[in-house]
């Protein structure tokens, strides 16, 4: 398997107050099961699909963390973390630490874009990240929502080698990143439609066979409807938040509908 190519999403995890209540609620919505809890990394736990494969890790809060808005963290990969990290900080981001080495993984470091949004980096060894995408319970797509569009834009651009493509819709905001001639993430720009105190964040998508379904899921163990549930020439789809707000999407892929959108 060919390693990502700089820039591609290749893992995501999040942090939780109540460890034990965030994987009895992914487990119920996604069907997913842990491996035991990495001591030496901080309890660092790792989801598996029915089949097995690591898909997602769930890990307990930091002391200190309680201020930190909830949010799914996604990774990029890098061949090269250090040079990617200068990078960040030439385009006017910043770093949380000096990247750090995590055990025979691989080595990682957390940023922030000049628009607020926080992600890693992810140079891998032994894990190379998602075991698998696409199906349900995985990962499938991941969208930064921006309150400043054109700072996020500047700044990925200047980090990744992404090709821009634009929604041609005079009343969306919406842009395609693309390597290599393949999507590999979004770029939305946050409207009055979210809350004020919502900060830039990533939205990331995970498979559902039936976006209804999983929404009804999501809602009756006490999470909280943001958006839709809507059609889409991608999926059916709907986002959401868990019981300790943490945001992501939901989305049926073999419910496509409609045309799909043409870019500029």
């Amino acid at each position: 398997m060919p390693a990502p190519p700089d820039g591609a999403p290749v893992w995501a995890d999040a942090m939780f107050l109540d460890l034990e209540a965030a994987k009895a609620f992914y487990t119920e919505l996604f069907g997913w099961s842990y491996d035991p809890g990495a001591e030496e990394h901080g309890d660092y736990t790792q989801a598996t699909t029915a089949a097995g494969k690591h898909v997602a890790a769930l890990m307990p809060r930091m002391p200190g963390g309680e201020s930190v808005p909830p949010a799914w963290n996604l990774y990029f990969a890098t061949s090269d973390i250090a040079a990617t990290a200068e990078r960040v900080e030439q385009a006017g981001g910043v770093l949380a630490a000096e990247p750090t080495q995590v055990g025979d993984f691989g080595t990682m470091v957390t940023a922030q874009d000049p628009a607020g949004c926080s992600f890693s980096l992810w140079q891998p060894a032994g894990l190379e990240g998602f075991e698998t995408v696409n199906e349900p319970g995985a990962f499938c797509w991941a969208e930064i929502n921006s309150r400043d569009a054109a700072k996020t834009d500047a700044f990925f651009t200047a980090v990744f080698p992404y090709e821009v493509k634009k929604v041609a819709d005079e009343h969306v905001d919406f842009h395609v990143w693309q390597l290599g001639g393949h999507p590999v993430l979004g770029r939305m720009r946050m409207t009055d439609a979210f809350p004020e105190h919502v900060p830039s964040y990533v939205n990331v998508y995970f498979v559902v066979e039936d976006c209804d379904a999983a929404l009804a899921t999501v809602q009756r163990l006490g999470g909280t409807l943001h958006y839709g549930p809507m059609d889409s020439p991608f999926g059916r789809f709907a986002a959401v938040a868990d019981p300790q707000g943490v945001a992501f999407t939901v989305i049926d892929v073999t419910a496509a509908e409609g045309r799909m959108p043409d870019f500029a």
